[in-house]
């Protein structure tokens, strides 16, 4: 290992307590996607670490959704910038934090947020400032952090900011969750969600069933053809997840709703996805009902490019000269926003945040000592897009 990497893993190991006591911090600020002063009170108080380190910082205002925060060191340096992407949103409601506060427990760490993703981000401020300690002057760092990630979103133009911002970086690092058994995501499926509700004729079910027209009828119908649309050789896969209808037993339900999750590997794949939901909407089977569509926020999909396949095997690399395993490249259905940089070009690795597990439940999880070994990997894999 050169003398920048040893530098830059002792410095991970002299702030061991501090790296832990900013982890408890923002694990214990309240930051659920509806909660736009606590997600705010993160970007600001990241702001000021990073100020404290000499960035250039910017907060990006979202008048309905969190604001997003970026964060420059070395932004005169002459090389292409690197990327840290993540975002401060969890999907807890608020009060969550005075029911279950961040505790570890036997080396494991619980809280909401801990795993997604309040302890990639300080994966990432700390992996930033070890190689500021450590000398590294070769490409300027620069984090990215969304304030409405989980809800896809749905109210800010995000995904348009971090393709701006991406533009140029010649590798992007997301601290997205980690897998316990070394995965490194480098490919995720985009997901789109259409919302099909179908107007029927509201009659008693005893006294004029005959002049009725059952809108579940008519859905039910178009479930079956929406879930006949999987193909699993592109592997695009159609789900209704949801279903509504009606208001009692004995009336012929004039209304009923479904929500439909499609998981997709190309954005290429989305014209042609809303013209399939579309057709099934467009054939009427009852007569006398009408179907409407409505296509709800969704995420795009991060694809599995040349420049993210190298960008892996230097990470690879970069595992095994410092005696971590061997790690493997995945493929998950999830979305992240690793997408947006794969998008505007820049190679991008993912879910190379903290190792846990049952990320959006109670029971979220977080290996402790994974926060300290995934700082030294994500600040030596940067050392290392030099070295070759």
């Amino acid at each position: 290992m050169n003398t920048q990497k040893e530098l830059a893993c002792q410095f991970i190991d002299t702030h061991r307590d501090e790296m832990l006591a900013l982890w408890q911090e923002f694990v214990n600020m309240e930051s659920g996607s509806q909660n736009k002063p606590g997600i705010d009170a993160v970007a600001n108080k990241i702001q000021e670490i990073l100020v404290a380190e000499g960035a250039a910082t910017q907060i990006i205002t979202m008048e309905h959704a969190g604001n997003m925060m970026t964060g420059e060191l070395g932004s005169d340096r002459k090389k292409p910038k690197v990327l840290f992407l993540g975002h401060m949103d969890t999907v807890f409601p608020m009060g969550t934090v005075a029911s279950r506060p961040f505790t570890i427990r036997d080396g494991v760490a619980y809280g909401p947020g801990v795993l997604d993703m309040k302890g990639g981000i300080v994966v990432a401020l700390y992996a930033m400032k070890a190689l500021q300690a450590a000398g590294y002057n070769t490409r300027p760092l620069k984090m990215i952090l969304a304030g409405d990630e989980e809800v896809a979103h749905a109210k800010s133009n995000a995904a348009d900011v971090f393709m701006a911002e991406a533009e140029g970086a010649a590798a992007a690092f997301n601290c997205e969750t980690g897998f316990t058994d070394n995965a490194i995501v480098v490919g995720r499926k985009g997901t789109a969600l259409f919302e099909l509700e179908v107007k029927g004729v509201a009659v008693h079910a005893g006294n004029e069933p005959e002049n009725g027209r059952s809108a579940i009828w008519e859905i039910a119908y178009k479930v079956i053809d929406i879930q006949h649309l999987t193909n699993w050789e592109t592997g695009t896969t159609f789900n209704v997840g949801t279903i509504q209808g009606g208001i009692v037993p004995n009336a012929v339900p004039g209304q009923a709703k479904i929500v439909v999750d499609v998981r997709y590997l190309d954005p290429a794949l989305l014209p042609e996805i809303r013209q399939q939901i579309q057709a099934v909407a467009g054939k009427t089977y009852i007569q006398g009902t009408t179907t409407t569509v409505t296509e709800l926020p969704g995420i795009g999909p991060m694809k599995r490019t040349a420049g993210v396949e190298e960008l892996f095997s230097i990470v690879e690399k970069t595992y095994g000269e410092m005696g971590l395993g061997t790690p493997y490249a995945k493929l998950v259905g999830g979305g992240s926003d690793s997408a947006y940089s794969v998008m505007a070009g820049v190679p991008t690795v993912c879910a190379m945040g903290i190792k846990g597990g049952r990320n959006h439940s109670p029971e979220e999880f977080a290996i402790v000592e994974s926060l300290f070994e995934r700082a030294k990997l994500l600040a030596a894999c940067i050392i290392n897009l030099d070295a070759e």
